[in-house]
């Protein structure tokens, strides 16, 4: 209970909670309602930026899920044209993030990051399939342990205003590494080839522990 109580923080939350915090001193100073209010918010954004531990199951025949979220869509497609895929075809699955989702993103595979390409854009409803054409978003293309290309996008929502990637080109990454955050609301896209599903759509999904899919 109290593991879930106290949660470990990810980077990007220390000022958000820190604002929301004084912003809630502040207010109880002058106004009760008002600071209560603040303080359910200070804790909302707390959750919001929580980075527990996952277990991945370090078997590259899987996909992990890279996000926390529900499964909006499974869908044959052709690769991102941002990367020069567009005449590729690969499965795209879709994982959208609400604002009570863990928001911090992971690693489907090992392999090693061979380009990775940020796009600005709107911020639509990230449930939209044109949010993956529209939406500001980056994205991670590496090679797996086999040499297959995957691709994993970040992808604003439509109160998300910033993408965070810490990868960077050249880094070699393990299957359920941390690699970003996309914060307040968001979806994330994963493009690949030559294994099988073991997901379907308007299922749930733990980043860095759910099996998306096996090697055929």
């Amino acid at each position: 209970m109290l593991d879930f109580i106290v949660q470990k923080l990810h980077k990007e939350g220390y000022r958000f909670v820190g604002i929301a915090a004084v912003t809630t001193f502040v207010l109880l100073l002058f106004n009760n309602y008002l600071g209560l209010l603040s303080l359910i918010i200070t804790i909302w954004v707390y959750y919001f930026f929580r980075d527990p531990e996952r277990f991945p199951i370090k078997d590259e025949n899987y996909l992990v899920s890279p996000a926390d979220g529900k499964i909006t869509q499974i869908v044959e497609a052709n690769g991102p044209k941002e990367l020069g895929l567009e005449g590729k075809k690969f499965t795209r699955i879709s994982i959208f993030m609400d604002v009570l989702c863990c928001h911090v993103n992971r690693i489907p595979c090992s392999g090693t990051i061979s380009e990775i390409f940020y796009k600005p854009g709107k911020y639509i409803n990230a449930t939209l399939d044109k949010a993956s054409e529209e939406n500001e978003r980056n994205y991670l293309k590496y090679k797996n342990l086999k040499g297959e290309e995957l691709v994993v996008v970040q992808i604003a929502g439509l109160i998300a205003r910033r993408i965070v990637c810490d990868a960077k080109e050249g880094d070699t990454i393990n299957q359920g590494d941390r690699f970003g955050i996309i914060r307040f609301g968001s979806r994330v896209d994963l493009y690949f080839e030559n294994y099988n599903l073991l997901v379907c759509k308007g299922q749930n999904t733990v980043a860095g522990e759910t099996l998306l899919a096996f090697k055929k």
